[in-house]
């Protein structure tokens, strides 16, 4: 009689759930899960202090679906009465100057003074899952792990050179939030100066020793938009040729005209990796806010920005409008395939268009 083949890949009958388990409650527990809060409860969380109302308010305005559009509305409005109340910063320099580990550092530094800082780290995106590329929140370990801290990375899409599309709208909820100091840290590369430059009460620009703006990749724009110069990585061997760019740069900033703010920016040495001058940036930027406060150069910025957003906010929402629309879709389709069969100019099609 031949024997019976055992096989080692056989099933075990499974073990039956008991009849005691109630269904209900998993059912309640899964439908509370999907639930999305209202724009209300948001507003409130956020008023609290509460970062996951936070966090989900950020999604809400930073969605591109139409159907969210009223409630982060709702959420702004609600929010502006208890927002600017803050200093504003603007951190910018070329990827490999050390942003990410001086705004840790920097950020450790204003909350051992008791600040509340809240970081908008705006990354490049990838072009193909268009997600965030470099993970701030992933470089600032230590930060992210500061209660007194909020990190949030947006990946820049479409948007003008690199800036977030909602990173305005997000300064007016963290600073609802309670946050008294917003670092906004730009990716460094093409125009996303110029529009952080437009939302920032200080803009600050990282430099590296040895290395000509040429190399480094920032054009003289960008230095006449600074309020102050600090050069990274001064430590070790670099002491020396920080020093000589330091001269260099204070003499580039003399030639430039005097600023409308009457603030005559400086150049600053500084390590992020040893902590070193970063208390002396701290304090140049609290000389500027008390000057420019007394001056009233502040409010009339905050002001001017304030019209700035205005137009940008309706180039926005009539862009936005006019992407989504369903027969403008099918519209802008026939024009591109008129343009690709050398039937029709893009001057022509956009005209037509338009005119729809």
């Amino acid at each position: 009689m031949a024997k019976e083949k055992k096989s080692a890949l056989k099933e075990k009958k499974g073990i039956q759930a008991p009849e005691s388990i109630n269904t209900s409650s998993i059912d309640k527990l899964k439908s509370k899960r999907h639930k999305q809060p209202s724009a209300e409860d948001l507003i409130s969380g956020i008023l609290k202090g509460d970062m996951t109302a936070l966090s989900r308010a950020i999604t809400t305005i930073e969605s591109k679906n139409p159907s969210h559009f009223e409630k982060a509305n709702t959420i702004i409005t609600g929010c502006l009465p208890h927002a600017n109340k803050s200093i504003r910063i603007g951190i910018t320099g070329v990827p490999g100057v050390g942003k990410s580990t001086f705004i840790e550092v920097f950020g450790s530094h204003l909350t051992d003074l008791g600040k509340k800082v809240a970081v908008l780290a705006v990354d490049p995106s990838s072009s193909l899952t268009k997600g965030s590329i470099l993970g701030d929140k992933t470089r600032m370990e230590a930060l992210v792990k500061n209660s007194n801290a909020f990190i949030r990375p947006s990946a820049s899409g479409d948007s003008l050179g690199g800036v977030a599309r909602k990173t305005r709208e997000t300064i007016i909820l963290c600073e609802a939030a309670g946050f008294d100091t917003i670092i906004i840290e730009t990716v460094g590369v093409g125009q996303s100066e110029t529009a952080v430059h437009s939302m920032v009460d200080f803009f600050l620009l990282l430099k590296l020793a040895g290395a000509g703006d040429e190399l480094q990749g920032i054009k003289r724009g960008i230095i006449e938009m600074a309020d102050l110069i600090a050069i990274n990585k001064a430590d070790g061997d670099n002491i020396k040729s920080a020093k000589l760019a330091k001269v260099e740069f204070n003499r580039a900033l003399h030639i430039h005209p005097k600023k409308s703010s009457e603030w005559q920016p400086k150049v600053l040495l500084c390590s992020a990796l040893k902590s070193e001058g970063i208390e002396a940036i701290w304090e140049q930027i609290q000389d500027y806010i008390h000057q420019t406060t007394k001056n009233h150069y502040f409010k009339y910025k905050r002001s001017d920005q304030n019209k700035f957003w205005l137009i940008q906010t309706i180039e926005d929402h009539l862009k936005s409008q006019f992407f989504n629309n369903s027969d403008m879709k099918l519209a802008l389709e026939k024009q591109l395939q008129l343009i690709e069969e050398n039937k029709t100019t893009p001057f022509a099609a956009a005209d037509y268009l338009l005119k729809l």
